[in-house]
């Protein structure tokens, strides 16, 4: 096995400061942190690298974080173009009636469903969540398995959901990593839908005395951090309070799970604690572009001497910013590669590898077609070889 180190490439690495793309993810952060949520996770948006984590796949319960995939159920109803922002649904004495946070729809009423989102997700209105299960689905608890079905579809391995509100139930159940997985899913696939979670107020109905009802987005980063955009608050007395979270701050994005937490002003402070802490001490650095030549190989009985080494995708790295004066980059393969060799074989790996981060690594191939020297060719070449140590003509 041959490792080689390749020069130019790691010249121009480490010059690199700007981030382009996500090719690779996993755990990045020995760094130490901690926090007094129960359950937490933190990873970057764009490589998908978790900075931290908590018990990000002890099994809690979501509260009203479940209303992102309420609302994200309705989201891709009006992206297939079976349900519009115009559309309203009938408001019925059992969704009128339920508990808890409101959007104060009036049983019999007819509602927007443009109002209606805005009541799950800038009000937690549970009463806004029903309305909406029941119309796209006929029943709470049918809108439940539909809710777990595209969990699943998207990841979410440890996820069930009995109903559209977050109202406790003890099979209701989720992770902080299914939390952010489904955060991630509704940010990339639906941005235009997904500005509505940065909006701080909705004014809805009207109260006894008929003034309006203005109610206040719960997500306290939206008020005390910059950046913040998003997304559900949750809170229960079996779940504590809890937050899935993102921040965008230039061209990098966090999102943050954070849940069990004794207090409003806990999962407050706590939440925007571990956020402030992933942007300042991490960073994302753009290492090759998609297609870029990161090193040649040598090539025994081809008709050339080497062929370049290229990497098929984009790659990018989240890393602890002190790790980059130590970072080592490598690419290891059996050498002399044997001819002929068609392009775009993989052939090679790219290694990284630096202090306080775990080794990230990447296919690389073959970026020419190698053809194989003749009979007399391959004599000379073999004969060269064993002379001068040249796996070349």
């Amino acid at each position: 096995m041959k490792s080689a180190t390749p020069r130019h490439p790691i010249r121009r690495l480490l010059a690199i400061a700007g981030f382009a793309a996500v090719v690779a993810a996993g755990p990045a952060a020995a760094l130490d942190y901690s926090t007094a949520g129960k359950q937490a996770i933190l990873l970057d948006f764009d490589t998908g690298t978790v900075l931290y984590e908590k018990n990000a796949d002890e099994i809690m319960y979501p509260a009203s974080m479940t209303k992102i995939m309420t609302a994200m159920l309705a989201f891709e109803r009006l992206r297939e173009g079976s349900l519009s922002l115009d559309d309203e649904l009938p408001v019925s004495e059992e969704a009128w009636r339920k508990g808890g946070s409101k959007m104060f729809v009036q049983v019999g009423d007819k509602v927007r469903v443009d109002d209606l989102l805005h009541g799950i997700i800038v009000q937690s209105g549970n009463d806004a969540s029903i309305v909406v299960a029941e119309g796209l689905a006929g029943s709470e608890a049918a809108f439940g398995e539909r809710m777990t079905e595209r969990g699943h579809a998207i990841g979410m391995k440890n996820t069930v959901f009995r109903n559209s509100t977050g109202w406790p139930d003890p099979e209701h159940v989720t992770t902080a990593r299914d939390m952010a997985l489904l955060a991630h899913h509704v940010i990339a696939t639906f941005p235009e839908l997904y500005a509505i979670y940065a909006e701080k107020e909705f004014t809805y109905g009207k109260s006894l005395d008929g003034k309006p009802i203005t109610q206040s987005n719960r997500n306290p980063l939206l008020y005390r951090m910059t950046g913040a955009d998003g997304l559900k608050t949750g809170h229960t007395e079996a779940s504590g309070y809890g937050l899935t979270a993102s921040a965008k701050r230039g061209d990098r994005r966090l999102i943050m799970v954070i849940n069990g937490l004794d207090s409003v002003k806990a999962r407050s402070e706590e939440s925007q604690r571990l956020l402030e802490w992933g942007f300042r001490e991490f960073d994302n650095v753009r290492l090759f572009a998609a297609g870029e030549t990161v090193t040649s190989a040598d090539v025994w009985l081809g008709d050339t001497q080497t062929v370049p080494l290229v990497i098929k995708d984009e790659l990018a790295v989240t890393m602890p910013r002190t790790a980059r004066r130590g970072m080592k980059v490598t690419v290891s393969y059996d050498a002399p590669l044997p001819a002929p060799l068609a392009a775009g074989t993989q052939v090679a790996t790219l290694r990284i590898e630096g202090p306080d981060m775990d080794p990230i690594e990447a296919p690389l191939v073959t970026g020419a077609d190698v053809g194989r020297l003749d009979f007399i060719g391959r004599i000379s070449s073999a004969i060269g070889y064993l002379v001068w140590g040249s796996a070349g003509s």
